[in-house]
């Protein structure tokens, strides 16, 4: 058994202890910045528009996992969003923050401020082809009407009191149960790196499938790599179950190990068309002969595929999103 193993599988063990949590690395990932926010929500629309040719925001859009920054939908909120539900594990939201947030996503908006790019941001993706501020989708005449001071208005309330009956934003957690909101009622669900970290991901795609309405869609970015969990980036694919188990430890979101493959048989098997995806390919340093018995069988492609961007559509949705 190698040394890094041994490592991974004391921090592990750790996370039982009172406060043994402090051993185990932390993810560092993750981005509450407002420049970081502006460049997730513009990517995923104006990938949303090349896929499913939408020339306007989504009324209602919900996302997975925001954690303690809800920036994403406050930016959907600012580009004409009517309706944003955060959803979650367990309440991270920080109203601060998102508050300051909020203030510097204005100032972005404001500027017409070209999308953050791969230079900037190396580790967020998808990548664009163009990364203009989306002036098609975004009017001045469009944005003025969302800038109103009454509206501005209106979402920071909502920051504030959010839940409340005159809330823009609704957040719900934990949102484990599908009757969570009324179904067919979401037009866009979206999720950053959050996927990788749900356990249950039959349950989840099928809330999704429920929620979204039949014109709706879903726009994923998802992470395969081992998190930290191994030397090799794939590595955490050559764990056994228990050597898993005791790697993971108490820690509740770690990762699910789930494949491309993976993913590609749950959107299918809960009715959704996957209409465009984007693969992020990282050559693999492990052997086939190398993997755990579960995942012996997984198809080859699925070795050196490190990530990637979905959109999909319920079967027999009408492109076009409600209104």
């Amino acid at each position: 058994m190698n040394f890094f193993r041994i490592i991974k599988m004391a921090q592990g063990l750790s996370s039982y202890l009172p406060g043994g949590n402090f051993f185990c690395p932390k993810d560092s990932g993750k981005t509450y910045s407002a420049r970081y926010c502006y460049s997730v929500w513009l990517r995923h629309l104006r990938m949303a528009q090349v896929t499913n040719k939408i020339g306007q925001v989504p009324s209602v859009v919900a996302e997975l996992g925001p954690g303690m920054s809800l920036g994403v939908g406050l930016a959907a909120l600012l580009t004409g969003c009517e309706k944003y539900y955060a959803f979650d594990v367990v309440r991270h939201a920080n109203v601060e923050l998102n508050l300051k947030i909020f203030d510097e996503l204005i100032i972005l908006f404001t500027n017409r401020t070209r999308i953050p790019d791969e230079n900037e941001l190396p580790n967020v993706k998808p990548f664009l082809e163009n990364y203009d501020f989306p002036e098609d989708i975004l009017s001045d005449e469009l944005m003025s009407l969302n800038f109103s001071p009454a509206r501005l208005a209106l979402i920071r309330d909502s920051i504030k009191n959010e839940g409340s009956a005159h809330s823009l934003i609704q957040y719900v957690a934990p949102w484990s149960e599908i009757e969570t909101i009324k179904q067919g009622t979401v037009d866009l669900i979206i999720s950053q790196a959050v996927l990788e970290h749900i356990d249950d991901l039959d349950h989840a795609y099928a809330a999704m499938r429920l929620w979204l309405h039949p014109s709706g869609f879903l726009s994923h970015q998802i992470d395969f790599k081992c998190h930290g969990t191994a030397k090799d980036w794939n590595g955490h694919w050559t764990y056994s179950e228990l050597t898993w188990k005791v790697i993971r430890g108490a820690r509740h979101y770690l990762i699910n190990r789930s494949t491309y493959s993976d993913h590609i048989n749950y959107l299918n098997k809960n009715g959704f068309l996957v209409k465009h995806e984007k693969k992020v390919t990282t050559p693999s340093t492990i052997q086939k002969s190398d993997l755990a018995d579960k995942f012996k069988r997984m198809p080859d492609s699925d070795m050196n595929i490190s990530g990637v961007f979905i959109q999909a559509t319920p079967f027999n949705a009408h492109p076009k999103l409600r209104r």
